[in-house]
């Protein structure tokens, strides 16, 4: 056993080691300096080709002052809400951490765990990198700060270096971005603004910062969070003696900072690409935003040139030929549109819309408006129908496979209008107040028993929505998910009949991706815009393509057999491609609030929504604007501006492209009937009668025969928006005439002959969002019929 003697002296030797290495490390560490830490560096963001696409950025936006020039109620704020010791700690502060730690499990604010002089060390750093080694790097470096630099230039150093947002790097940069002054002219209640952005800028800046966050980082939750901890730095404030309650009381309405201003070089489109690129990368590594404001970051991005100029100028087109505020004032201001266009085998975003100008209109309408989809939802009804399958009506609300029945294309529903919903077990639907759903058609259209096919053809409502009771509104929503939708505040309520045919409003990137499933028979990969990131030439980022079975391949390629048959011979005819193969759909919603056109070919997803929505946010009660009358047009529809948006740009993205076909489906499901529609009665084969004899034979009496007279043939132009007769092109009376040989009003084809009675959807709105228990909706003067978003 060694002796307590030799115990203690390797002890004593380990100490002295010890202290001798913290010592040398002591020496050999230098204390920050501001200057080196306000170099400028871009962040430069490149083409799909490798092209520099632009350089944001540009020299920091940082101007050193000396600590007389800072106000005091600056200095005042940030000791109060982050370092109350400040003036008399060492730069290290134990009870300040437990502090912190404390309130930080009360739920209450937080005075940070640092101190003012390790946060200046950090911020300070070129280098943002969190490793052990750093840390004991930094906990030296603060140690000497503390001991032998000024509070006052420590002080003046902090919030020199310090980012606060809007890419202003320093006190003097944020005043001037935030209120358009010198730091030495702001007032303490400004102050105490600008130091709550110390605690993160993205969540606390009132203009948001939905590229990190877009559930927390909005700009209500950011303004709502801001005023909180404005609030508590003004009161800590009193509390800690550093301002008269008196002086206090004269601020009570919240500084509402200035909007931000938009880079020049980011106009156009070039905004929406970074915004998009931005997000994504900020979202799929620990980069955070304040790290990539700092810049020196090199964004390869899937963005093809090319297809971004040729979506913007087919959305020019339309708007310029009949856009016109000056002639409709009413009906032609705010309008909108969006659009992007995925890579069905990669999920490579290559192209988007998102507005005029990326200076002027600063969100992206290729991200979630608020802008329902209507009827282009009703293929993800279609593929749970075929995936789940319709449940026994005997059997309970929750039943597996064996208790379901897969679904056939070819099953047939009634096309009814003004049809009563009724529940999976032929209950009739009712809300909380005891309606009933009466699921209205286009324009009243009625069609009788009609396939799921001829439906999805036609965009008839009431099928759709009954066959979503039938396999159960969460089967839909389900499916809506696995196909590479998402289940956020966008996702409507999935528990009233309208969900399945489109109360829910997901962007036109999620919706081009979602189709793109469909394309990819099965297979989803999620929509991306950033394929590599470099720090320095190192590689930091590498996006890895994920595909995931959604749903199997005859699942896939049912539904898309289906969606070409409604542009080939239905809605959506406006987007055919000659000698391509195409599907879509084509979708509209109540009032006639958006159109959509969502469409793919097996190379290229794109959805292409259009609204109208004013763009001042300054107008709390803004909101949808009717379309009626819009472009000269009696509504607008799916097929109409969208579906001509999208057969112009996709014309040009793949022209010089192989002209491939859809895989053909396998047969799938089996053929049911629902909604009242009933399986035919097999006739009774009759017993033979006795044949008379020829005295027992009467001859009768010719009956005169008149001749059926033949089909009104109005001629049509070729793209009519508003003939409803036998035509060529026409989009608002899809009767099939030229489109459809041998097809006339209310007559089917091909596989769906002599199913559909009545006439075809003269339109493609069917009615409109329908009313859930917290929207309302169209009524009969009754209260108790119901439209729903169309095709």
């Amino acid at each position: 056993m060694p002796s307590w003697k030799l115990v203690s002296g390797l002890c004593v030797g380990f100490l002295g080691l010890l202290m001798g290495l913290a010592g040398l490390a002591y020496a050999m560490v230098a204390k920050p300096e501001v200057q080196a830490a306000a170099k400028a560096e871009n962040n430069v963001y490149f083409w799909k080709d490798g092209s520099q696409m632009v350089a944001t950025g540009g020299a920091v936006n940082r101007q050193i002052i000396d600590y007389a020039q800072i106000p005091e109620a600056m200095r005042n704020a940030v000791i109060s809400a982050e370092n109350k010791s400040f003036d008399t700690d060492h730069g290290i502060d134990p009870m300040g951490i437990a502090r912190a730690v404390f309130n930080m499990a009360k739920g209450g604010e937080t005075q940070g765990g640092s101190t003012i002089t390790q946060q200046y060390v950090k911020n300070s750093r070129l280098s943002q990198e969190q490793t052990l080694s750093r840390k004991f790097e930094e906990l030296f470096i603060t140690l000497k700060v503390g001991s032998e630099m000024d509070k006052k230039d420590i002080m003046a150093g902090y919030l020199n270096v310090s980012y606060y947002g809007r890419g202003a790097s320093g006190i003097q940069a944020a005043a001037r971005t935030y209120y358009g002054k010198d730091a030495k002219d702001l007032d303490p209640s400004q102050c105490a603004f600008l130091a709550s952005l110390l605690k993160g800028a993205s969540y606390y800046d009132p203009a948001g910062a939905t590229e990190v966050d877009s559930v927390q980082a909005t700009p209500e939750k950011n303004t709502a969070r801001a005023v909180k901890r404005w609030k508590w730095i003004l009161d800590e404030e009193v509390k800690d003696g550093r301002l008269e309650q008196s002086e206090r009381d004269k601020y009570q309405t919240f500084p509402m900072p200035l909007k931000p201003k938009k880079d020049a070089q980011l106009g156009g489109q070039i905004g929406y690409l970074v915004t998009t690129a931005r997000s994504n990368f900020l979202n799929n590594t620990k980069v955070t935003r304040d790290q990539l404001d700092q810049g020196g970051y090199e964004i390869h991005t899937t963005f093809d040139k090319k297809k971004v100029d040729q979506l913007s100028k087919a959305v020019k087109k339309v708007y310029d030929k009949n856009i016109d505020v000056k002639k409709r004032p009413t009906k032609d201001t705010h309008v909108q549109f969006g659009g992007s266009s995925v890579n069905p085998k990669t999920g490579a975003i290559e192209a988007i819309y998102g507005g005029q100008d990326a200076t002027k209109h600063y969100t992206s309408n290729a991200d979630p408006t608020g802008a329902a989809v209507g009827s282009t939802f009703k293929p993800f009804v279609l593929a749970a129908a075929m995936e789940y399958g319709k449940r026994d009506p005997s059997g309970g609300a929750v039943q597996d496979e064996s208790q379901r029945t897969k679904v056939s294309p070819k099953s047939i529903y009634n096309g009814a209008n003004e049809l009563k919903i009724k529940k999976y077990n032929g209950d009739v639907w009712t809300d909380e107040n005891g309606k009933e759903w009466l699921q209205v058609n286009d324009g009243g259209e009625s069609l009788g028993p009609v396939t799921l096919r001829e439906a999805m053809r036609v965009s008839a409502n009431s099928p759709y929505v009954q066959l979503g009771m039938d396999v159960g509104t969460d089967k839909v929503k389900a499916v809506a998910l696995a196909a590479g939708l998402k289940d956020d505040q966008y996702m409507a309520n999935a528990t009233v009949p309208s969900f399945s045919i489109g109360t829910s409003s997901p962007s036109a990137t999620r919706m081009a991706g979602a189709y793109a499933t469909f394309a990819a028979s099965g297979q989803q990969r999620e929509p991306f815009s950033v394929t590599e990131v470099k720090k320095r030439g190192e590689v930091i980022y590498q996006h890895k393509v994920v595909a995931k079975s959604a749903f199997s391949n005859a699942i896939a390629d049912n539904v898309t057999d289906v969606l070409k048959n409604v542009v080939d011979k239905g809605t959506g005819t406006p987007a055919r491609l000659p000698g391509r193969d195409v599907a879509g759909k084509t979708g509209t919603t109540d009032d006639n609030l958006s159109a959509w056109f969502v469409g793919y070919t097996p190379q290229l997803s794109t959805a292409i929504s259009m609204y109208r929505l004013d763009d001042n946010e300054k107008n709390k009660d803004r909101k949808f604007e009717k379309m009626y009358g819009t472009g000269g047009e009696k509504s607008i529809h799916g097929a109409s501006f969208p579906a001509h948006i999208w057969h112009d740009y996709m014309a040009e993205a793949l022209e010089g492209q192989e002209k491939l076909s859809f895989p053909k489906p396998e047969p799938i499901g089996e053929k049911v009937y629902g909604g009242g529609a009933k399986s035919p009665t097999p006739t009774p084969t009759p017993t033979p009668t006795p044949t008379p004899t020829e005295s027992e034979t009467v001859k009768p009496t010719p009956t005169p025969v008149t001749p059926t007279p033949e089909p009104s043939q109005t001629t049509c132009g070729a793209w009519d928006m508003n003939c409803q007769s036998n035509g060529g092109g026409n989009a608002n009376g899809w009767t099939d005439g030229g489109a459809d040989a041998g097809t006339t009003d209310g007559g089917t084809s091909g596989t769906d002959a002599g199913t559909t009675t009545g006439t075809t959807d003269g339109g493609e709105t069917d009615g409109g969002v329908s009313p859930s228990p917290d929207t309302g909706g169209n009524g009969n003067g009754n209260g108790n019929v119901f439209g729903g978003p169309a095709g």
